[in-house]
């Protein structure tokens, strides 16, 4: 005789009937997630452990997909490929020591300006302290400023130490850019080359599908620091012009930085434009501050609503708020210097990211991936956007 059990069987429920469907999941995807953030926190750690060397080997990487498809134009162009990369460093260093050179220039010249009008300002604020609704006497405000000397002095050890700080971060940045132009020679000369290097460690029956991968990755890094350099320029030359016409003092060192400041997409232009808006304050007063600022809010909205979705959109398909955070998470981990690098990273995960989701990289030759070419970040036949 066949006994059937006719007991109904849970489908939360696993086998055994003990431990519930829902709890296995949760605890197979709970031990996977803490393996993910673990390796996650040993990897900061390491790097931060050496960041010194990561992030000037970083930077000539955002150099090299800035400077690589003028090298690569000049082999096109039969030059070897020794003298292109020497040409195109040359050349490069001859545009930043000359722009470095005029913007120091300029800061010189509008040094005395600017303190003739700060101490205009100053005695303003000083009338309308006395005069004004504090009614502050004279006496007070001398008392004031004798008591700043008297604070220097009290933390004269403070200061020393800070004064020591700042010239061991002058050695270590000096350090940084010979390790930077260093790395970046090599990048331009044999960066393929080291490339091939390094995909060895790849699995072979993976490899081409990794190497096409990367080679997409790099290209869409070509892509954003062109797109962003583009960009940089725009607000630069934008708030500049501004700026010089409002009256404000060291125009073109203003605009340097905000140019320095719009590789950091977003947030960087902001904040150098912010700079530029309190000079404006100290040195001209509240109405041009006011009329600086909405210069900086104009051109913020050309980069956001024009520039930001024609060039940096197209050239590497970020959500602005995946831009955000990215900046955001790289400055809570790395300060300045994460966030410089937290977009380009990114991008470059982005585009490696749907090159190995896409079947059609299968049959790829790693080869015919053009680095250079703003069509090679993706493959020709694309998906959603990540």
């Amino acid at each position: 005789m066949v006994f059937v059990s006719t007991r109904r069987v849970d489908p939360d429920q696993d086998t055994a009937g003990r431990v519930p469907l829902i709890l296995r999941v949760s605890a197979a995807l709970s031990w996977r997630f803490l393996a993910v953030v673990a390796a996650l926190y040993v990897i900061s750690q390491v790097l931060g452990y050496v960041g010194t060397v990561v992030v000037p080997v970083a930077i000539a990487l955002l150099l090299a997909a800035l400077l690589s498809p003028a090298v690569a134009k000049l082999v096109s162009w039969m030059v070897p490929r020794g003298v292109a990369t020497a040409v195109v460093l040359v050349g490069g260093l001859a545009v930043v020591v000359g722009v470095l050179t005029f913007v120091i220039n300029e800061f010189s010249n509008g040094l005395p300006e600017l303190q003739t009008q700060v101490g205009r300002s100053l005695d303003t604020i000083n009338n309308w302290l006395i005069n004004g609704p504090l009614h502050l006497s004279q006496q007070q405000l001398q008392d004031f400023l004798a008591r700043i000397p008297q604070t220097l002095r009290e933390n004269t050890s403070t200061i020393t130490s800070g004064a020591l700080t700042t010239a061991v971060t002058v050695g270590e940045l000096l350090t940084g850019l010979l390790l930077v132009l260093f790395t970046l020679i090599f990048f331009l000369h044999d960066g393929d080359g080291i490339w091939r290097f390094l995909i060895r460690a790849v699995p072979s029956d993976v490899r081409n599908r990794v190497d096409v991968a990367g080679r997409r990755g790099f290209a869409s890094l070509v892509s954003f620091v062109r797109a962003t350099a583009v960009v940089a320029v725009v607000d630069a030359v934008g708030i500049g012009i501004g700026i010089a016409i409002v009256g404000v003092p060291l125009a073109v060192p203003l605009a340097a930085l905000v140019f320095l400041g719009a590789f950091v997409p977003i947030v960087g232009a902001v904040l150098t434009g912010t700079v530029a808006v309190l000079v404006a304050l100290v040195a001209n007063g509240l109405v041009p501050a006011l009329i600086v600022l909405a210069i900086v809010v104009g051109v913020m909205q050309l980069e956001g609503h024009v520039l930001q979705p024609l060039l940096l959109g197209r050239a590497v398909k970020l959500h602005p708020l995946a831009v955000v955070l990215a900046i955001a998470v790289g400055m809570v981990v790395s300060g300045i210097a994460g966030a410089l690098l937290a977009v380009p990273l990114l991008a470059v995960l982005n585009a490696g990211v749907r090159s190995l989701l896409h079947h059609e990289d299968d049959l790829v030759p790693p080869e015919q991936v053009d680095v250079t070419r703003p069509g090679a970040t993706r493959p020709s036949k694309t998906g959603d956007e990540a």
